[in-house]
């Protein structure tokens, strides 16, 4: 019998979030993720401080941000080596909410992969899906630079991303059963709100109806799972990121995997076609209580994992 990974892949793409690239191999995924909370915990390993301390050495004197974008990029070309697909780098996320500073990292991490020869086909740059965030990745789509929204809870995200034409979103599945899970305490049943009723998985499920019923070509990529339960439920997602512990578990089973999503049956949903501009993007933002804190948390999170990683880089 195929495993449960094998199965799972005959419906949706399956990409690695790991910044671990010795890992990948033994799971043949097509692409991989990266953030700074990721390349933080992989530099942390004996394995990879070489790796680190090379970049450094090789570009001292150089601003920080230069030498951290380098050392991203370099984890990003390892990462090529394993994958045929795509890697995803994060831009510094404390530019969240500046949209020409994003444009600009942007350009400047595109500038190195493409020096080592790297196309653009390839690469995806990862900003956070604040409105300046989905702003600078419309801009730099029109460049040819292709973006991958991250931190994305709220379905006014993905309506304004699809309308902003990026190429990829990544709607964060585990973290909004965090807080589903967290807020309603005691009252949680883990049994009725899991599966296709996990309130990450059904967010996903929205956003990815709403896609294929109006032919937005932005690809959904769920992200951030807690558990194969939710993964399993996401099958036909166009793209799903998992950890390596949940490849592996994913692996190691060979339970029958069926299709949850189909965008041909998405076709005949009963969505209903909205727009957003900025003043009712942040209105219906600052209206889902989930979204708007874990959006925060999320940026505050990856900022102090950046700043750990520049205190890192000083130090050598």
């Amino acid at each position: 019998m195929p495993t449960q990974l094998d199965q799972l892949k005959q419906y949706t793409t399956v990409v690695a979030d790991t910044g671990d690239f010795k890992q990948l191999a033994q799971f043949a995924p097509q692409d991989a993720t990266t953030n700074p909370s990721l390349i933080l915990k992989a530099v942390q390993k004996p394995e990879y401080a070489p790796l680190l301390s090379e970049v450094v050495a090789a570009h001292k004197g150089q601003p920080l941000d230069a030498i951290v974008d380098r050392v991203l990029v370099r984890f990003g070309l390892e990462i090529l080596k394993v994958v045929p697909g795509r890697v995803s780098t994060e831009v510094d996320a404390r530019l969240s909410f500046d949209t020409a500073a994003t444009i600009a990292r942007a350009q400047r991490i595109m500038g190195l992969y493409e020096a080592a020869g790297i196309g653009r086909d390839r690469v995806l740059i990862k900003v956070a899906s604040t409105w300046e965030g989905i702003q600078a990745a419309h801009a730099l789509e029109r460049e040819g630079i292709r973006c991958n929204l991250t931190l994305l809870f709220a379905f006014c995200q993905a309506v304004a991303c699809g309308e902003a034409g990026v190429q990829l979103i990544s709607p964060f599945v585990g973290r909004i059963y965090d807080w589903y899970k967290k807020a309603a305490g005691p009252a949680w049943d883990e049994a009725a709100n899991a599966g296709e009723n996990d309130p990450g998985v059904k967010s996903v499920a929205q956003i990815y109806r709403y896609y294929k019923k109006f032919g937005i070509d932005t690809e959904v990529m769920g992200a951030s799972f807690r558990n194969v339960g939710q993964i399993l439920a996401l099958a036909g997602c166009d793209l799903l990121t998992i950890s390596p512990d949940l490849l592996a578990q994913l692996q190691a089973s060979d339970a029958p995997v069926a299709r949850a999503l189909d965008a041909e049956a998405c076709k005949t949903c009963d969505a209903k076609a909205v727009t957003y501009n900025e003043a009712s993007f942040r209105y219906a933002l600052n209206e889902d209580a989930m979204a708007t804190e874990k959006l925060a948390e999320g940026i505050r999170a990856f900022a102090a994992d950046a700043a750990k990683l520049d205190h890192m880089i000083r130090s050598l």
